[in-house]
């Protein structure tokens, strides 16, 4: 398998790649193919989702982009000082990020938000690529089990040594920090699973050991 950072036609994942292109012929005008990561291009710190939304970035191609999941997202970066909006429309709305990077586990739409485990590992590699181009990353934060396994997949390291909770701290290998939090999906915050003060806690973590602002302000 290739070290390619990104593929904007990979089609590793035949049920992906067909359910993407079926999604751009029921909605013309959709982006309908693997997302781009979005963000600083020498960050300090990732922010790593599950994968395209259906009427989100599958339809704009920025990641959180368009869809409920990106409100509270983008929302905490404008509140935390690194997102020059607090909300994310289009991939022309002139929004940028600064130290922070914004990418998914999985870069193609899957059906229910349902990655397989193997579609998982197949793009896998991507996220590897990732981790290897921005060596300045000090911190990975990771929304949701499936992006946390990614992760720690990408970085050569075993799932057991690490336990998906949110709010969790893990010391890599490497010297990189893992952050955990649960997903800024429509459930998790319509349900009160994830608050908006709690999201911002983990943010504002990740963001101190990243190095970009000081303990107070955590």
């Amino acid at each position: 398998m290739s070290s390619i950072l990104f593929d904007p036609a990979c089609r590793r994942c035949p049920r992906l790649a067909e359910f993407r292109e079926e999604s751009g012929r029921r909605y013309p005008g959709y982006h309908a193919a693997p997302v781009p990561a979005f963000g600083d291009d020498d960050p300090r710190w990732l922010i790593v989702g599950l994968a395209p939304g259906m009427h989100g970035a599958n339809r704009t191609g920025r990641p959180f982009t368009g869809d409920h999941a990106g409100i509270m997202l983008y929302q905490t970066l404008h509140d935390l000082g690194v997102s020059s909006a607090a909300q994310s429309e289009s991939v022309d709305d002139g929004l940028a990020l600064v130290g922070v990077r914004i990418t998914n586990a999985v870069k193609c739409l899957p059906p229910e938000n349902k990655p397989t485990p193997a579609e998982a590992r197949s793009c896998n590699d991507y996220l590897r690529a990732e981790l290897k181009t921005h060596r300045r990353v000090r911190v990975l934060v990771a929304l949701g089990r499936i992006a946390h396994d990614a992760i720690l997949d990408a970085a050569g390291e075993s799932r057991s040594a690490y336990r998906f909770a949110h709010a969790a701290e893990h010391r890599l290998a490497d010297g990189r920090w893992l952050v955990d939090s649960y997903h800024c999906s429509r459930y998790n915050t319509q349900t009160k699973r994830l608050t908006a003060d709690m999201f911002r806690k983990v943010l504002g973590r990740a963001q101190h050991l990243a190095g970009q602002t000081s303990e107070k302000d955590v």
